[in-house]
């Protein structure tokens, strides 16, 4: 026997009625009354969504206009394209909920992109209603704000004027590495080499802002900014404008003797006038080679006083330490010592030292911080003031009997560069240096960011970039603020030996293709000025015996070579030197 359970749920599932329309039967839970047809005829969820639009695109750069003013770039039907064509409805899709959208195919020369779009919509209480459309977009060619000013030669908005009136480069050729290491040159859209420095293109006003901070974090500078009015309206009360900020780096670079006003000398702890510079960071680093005393000189206290170094690395003489005997005061690494040293043979300087009087042969005392690392047999930097002539009022203004015969400041290893010495690591550079081309079509030798243009001397800047290579390996300290990278090494069988590379590998590598004919040129230029060096060492050991004591560049210290690559990639697209 079959009982029967009546269950109104299921009869009520069961239930139907007609369409208040058509009659087509309908579940009785449509609230509407209506079949998907007629509600459909009823209804359009879509009404006040636009079905066409325009999409602005620029042919200088291949970007598309993204609402409201960026211009970005997009591959074709890919989801950032997608996401720019929906922004041009963005308004009236806020009134329905979007379910899908995907791209319908086109003629790609037909400048129209189809979209397929479905979205669902409450139409009636408990009643949704879903619907597809097809949004047409038409692509209109043009230019963006920046190829704009490029077509009107208004590359720039804002510029950055880098100056330091010095007769060498070495402060640049460092701060091109420090730009490079902290990536400072990112949004910089040209760079172009003047006679006493660099000037730095920006699009835009806070990008030349940042990078005046970044300068200001990393010497001592003065900046002076200014503007130039371009245009105007007077109906929407705006303006165009050009900015230009004035960086001036202070004179005083490292190694340079100082003489400072008494006055000043007095205040900074009555310090010695006559001091050298022992380093430059954000302040300047000013040492009294005699006592070990040391001052920081700020940017504002500088310029409030300015005073012009006495000598710099230029008018250094080589000295051999004779003896050296520690009678004074250690003060973190500076050891204050006796020392006797004679002139070396050959040697000789600018403007610092007078060789008819005192000659090669004397022997010389005097006092020195560099106790710590100077030994009998030694060779040293240091400048020769006996009968020195300075046109500087605060030089003769100090007590004469006071003054050394000889200020010692670094010890330098002549048998460490030798011809057949390699450097097994290079430098980046901010110029992509195997393409750059001049004016003539030939190519331009030069040294970083400098030695292309601006009328600088091509052979004064192959020296200072020679020596600032030569101060990266023996200052240990110094190289640690940079990026150093492994030479790779081809073999005969194709791999790459991150090893030694042929001289003059120091300089840094952009693009590679034509890198080995530059290197040629490196090597000859590098190979010249070692001969000229090694003139006055004919007489040296020719087993090319090395300074024990030299601070040697550990394999960890460099980075990969990958990375630079990197890097490069990167460069290429954003600035170029001139």
């Amino acid at each position: 026997m079959v009982s029967m359970h009546y269950d109104p749920e299921a009869a009520a599932q069961e239930s139907y009625i007609l369409c208040a329309d058509c009659g087509t039967v309908i579940p009785a839970s449509n609230g509407s009354g209506l079949c998907v047809g007629c509600l459909r005829n009823t209804v359009d969820i879509t009404e006040g969504i636009p079905k066409e639009a325009i999409l602005n695109f620029c042919r200088g750069c291949e970007r598309f206009l993204s609402p409201p003013q960026n211009w970005v770039h997009a591959q074709p039907e890919s989801r950032e394209l997608l996401a720019i064509c929906l922004k041009k409805i963005s308004r009236p899709l806020q009134k329905v909920r979007l379910i899908d959208a995907s791209f319908i195919w086109t003629e790609p020369h037909s400048r129209r992109i189809k979209i397929k779009v479905t979205v669902q919509k409450e139409v009636l209480a408990n009643t949704v209603l879903q619907q597809t459309f097809e949004l047409m977009l038409v692509v209109h060619t043009g230019q963006c704000p920046s190829c704009t000013r490029l077509a009107a030669k208004n590359t720039w908005k804002a510029s950055v004027q880098v100056r330091q009136k010095v007769t060498h480069k070495r402060t640049f050729l460092w701060l091109e590495q420090l730009i490079l290491k902290h990536n400072a040159h990112k949004d910089t859209i040209n760079i172009n080499e003047k006679r006493d420095g660099l000037d730095f293109f920006y699009s835009e006003r806070n990008s030349a802002i940042k990078m005046c901070d970044f300068l200001a974090s990393v010497v001592p500078v003065r900046i002076k900014g200014s503007e130039q009015l371009i245009s105007s309206d007077t109906h929407s009360n705006t303006s165009n404008y050009k900015f230009t900020y004035s960086v001036e780096i202070v004179p005083v670079c490292k190694d340079d003797l100082v003489a400072i006003p008494k006055s000043l000398a007095r205040s900074w702890g009555n310090i010695s006038p006559l001091t050298i510079c022992s380093r430059i960071g954000n302040t300047i680093h000013l040492l009294d080679p005699m006592t070990l005393q040391q001052t920081d000189v700020t940017s504002p206290l500088y310029w409030r006083q300015p005073f012009e170094p006495l000598a710099s690395v230029t008018d250094l003489v080589e000295f051999i330490v004779l003896d050296v005997e520690i009678s004074g005061p250690v003060r973190g690494k500076w050891v204050l010592a006796d020392a006797q040293v004679t002139r070396a043979s050959g040697s000789g300087g600018k403007a610092t030292d007078d060789d008819g009087m005192g000659g090669d042969d004397g022997i010389y005392h005097t006092r020195t911080h560099l106790g710590a690392i100077l030994q009998p047999g030694d060779t040293v930097l240091g400048y020769h003031l006996t009968n020195a002539n300075f046109n500087n009022n605060e030089f003769e203004a100090l007590d004469q009997g006071r003054i050394p015969d000889v200020i010692l400041v670094r010890k330098t290893y002549p048998n460490r560069r030798k011809k057949s010495k390699a450097r097994n690591w290079k430098l980046r550079s901010i110029a992509k240096e195997a393409e750059d081309v001049g004016e003539g079509g030939g190519n331009v030798v030069g040294r970083g960011a400098l030695g292309r243009r601006g009328g600088v001397d091509q052979k004064n800047v192959e020296r200072d970039y020679e020596l600032f290579l030569r101060d990266l390996e023996e200052d240990k300290e110094m190289r640690a603020a940079v990026n150093l990278y492994k030479v790779e090494k081809k073999t005969e069988d194709g791999d790459i030996d991150m090893g030694k590379s042929k001289p003059g590998s120091g300089m840094a590598g952009g693009k590679r293709r034509g890198g080995q004919k530059k290197a040629q040129q490196d090597t000859q230029m590098d190979t010249e000025m070692e001969v000229e060096e090694d003139a006055g060492h004919e007489g040296d050991d020719e087993s090319g015996t090395e300074e024990e004591d030299f601070p040697e560049i550990e394999m960890d210290e460099l980075l990969e070579h990958f990375e630079e690559m990197g890097m490069d990639d990167e460069l290429e697209g954003g600035s170029e030197v001139l």
